[in-house]
């Protein structure tokens, strides 16, 4: 189970693990050890905590450095072990489709076992493990695009463009089009004295996001100014220019840019998009304060804002801060012009993509995801910051908030929050599904 959910990339697993032979032998040996002493002491119960904790968390959680992938693994435990395997009332089944029933077989020879095994299919479809059948569709989804990225890197460089062009002339004029929509960077200096003698936690973000946010428009301007400089044989075409015209060319985000902008994974028309969308919200943030709803996928590192809302909210009740944390509800809006009043507490958050279920409006729960939808736009979230020992949670499943489908990688960058979203099934039926939200569609 652990190794075929592997294929299914990161709604699989976060970080790529490598589960093998002697993992699964040396947990059989465990097995079999807790089997014949409970049998040799004449134990009618079997050890299942021991056995939960030094499979699930020792031998396989010990791969795991991960804390939702850990959560995978202690559910397969919970799902796969226990007396309910020996109902006779109501038999246990692993799984059960049209296609096969995974099942402990009431046989008692070698042979029949063996014959049993020999009855399963050999391919099994992602709902065998938990997953929707939509993880199949991610999986060659994901094929086909690094497939694809392949042959953009393959193709002649030396072609001309869909204007009849040549090369030169075609990245010259993506570099015209992007330096004519390249704005003024703001001013720091005179931001900062609008802020007066002490800055909110909020004010503080902003300064820096701007900071960050001027950097990268410079680093632009001053590339692609270099670049048609090289291209008309001004200046010599260094290996970074010869990068970004590369990149241009292929429609994609170039290296040199990426490091200074929020992590994406968008081509470089839709980049640009998304470039100007959180320009008008940082225009907007200077000009009018706070924004109403915020749209947290424009924010270079988002979880700084996070942080400054609990700041500020501790600083107004008095509580300590390291006693208090978010609380998230979704709300019934999803037009943030329909929401007028920000919150006393907290904020609303806007352009969270919801992967591995959906979100059914009627019911405010997840749901399972539509057929050929990898993901759905959640409505308005709303973050509210609570002392943590007043937070009482019933009926919520504890979501990741990660940047991008890429999710955590395994130096841990990547996670924003965790936000509590509705349920009516159990948790472990989403965990499972590899349910997630992402500031970023793809």
């Amino acid at each position: 189970v652990v190794q075929e959910r592997r294929k299914y990339g990161k709604i699989g697993w976060n970080i790529t693990y490598d589960f093998n032979e002697n993992d699964f032998r040396v947990c059989m040996n465990i097995l079999q050890t807790y089997l014949c002493k409970a049998h040799a002491s004449k134990d009618e119960k079997i050890p299942w905590t021991s056995l939960k904790y030094l499979i699930g968390e020792v031998m396989y959680g010990g791969r795991a450095i991960d804390n939702f992938d850990r959560r995978v693994l202690v559910t397969y435990m919970d799902e796969y072990m226990g007396d309910f395997l020996f109902d006779t009332f109501q038999p246990f089944h692993f799984h059960k489709s049209a296609e096969a029933d995974y099942l402990v077989p009431k046989v008692q020879t070698r042979e029949d076992f063996m014959a049993y095994i020999e009855s399963l299919p050999l391919a099994n479809g992602p709902d065998v493990f938990g997953l929707h059948p939509n993880a199949e569709i991610g999986y060659f989804t994901d094929t086909v695009r690094e497939m694809w990225t392949q042959l953009v890197e393959l193709q002649p460089q030396t072609g001309g463009g869909d204007s009849g062009g040549s090369r030169e002339g075609f990245i010259a004029d993506i570099a015209k089009g992007i330096l004519a929509k390249l704005p003024a960077p703001f001013d720091l200096e005179r931001l900062r004295s609008s802020f007066g003698a002490e800055a909110s936690p909020t004010q503080v973000v902003l300064a820096q996001e701007l900071e960050r946010w001027n950097k990268l428009v410079a680093h632009m301007q001053s590339t692609l100014s270099d670049l048609l400089k090289a291209l008309s044989g001004e200046v010599g075409m260094s290996s970074q220019l010869d990068e970004i015209a590369r990149s241009l060319y292929n429609g994609q985000l170039p290296a040199p840019w990426r490091r200074l902008t929020p992590d994406t994974l968008k081509t470089l028309g839709n980049w640009m998009v998304w470039f100007e969308r959180r320009y008008q919200q940082y225009d907007l943030w200077t000009k009018q304060g706070d924004p109403v709803v915020m749209w947290l996928s424009g924010l270079h590192i988002p979880e700084s804002y996070l942080t400054a809302l609990v700041q500020t909210t501790c600083r107004k009740h008095g509580w300590p801060l390291d006693r208090s944390t978010l609380y998230s509800a979704v709300t019934p809006h999803t037009d943030a012009g329909t929401i007028d009043e920000r919150l006393q507490s907290g904020c609303y958050v806007s352009g969270l993509y919801l992967e591995g279920a959906s979100w059914d409006p009627r019911a405010t729960a997840l749901a399972p995801p539509l057929p050929k939808q990898l993901s759905q736009e959640l409505p308005i979230l709303q973050i509210i910051p609570v002392e943590t020992q007043k937070l009482k949670l019933h009926g919520t499943f504890r979501t990741p908030v990660y940047t991008t489908s890429n999710r955590r990688n395994a130096m841990g960058i990547g996670l924003v929050f965790e936000a509590d979203l509705a349920t009516h099934e159990h948790k472990s039926h989403w965990t499972l599904m590899g349910v997630c939200l992402t500031l970023n569609s793809n």
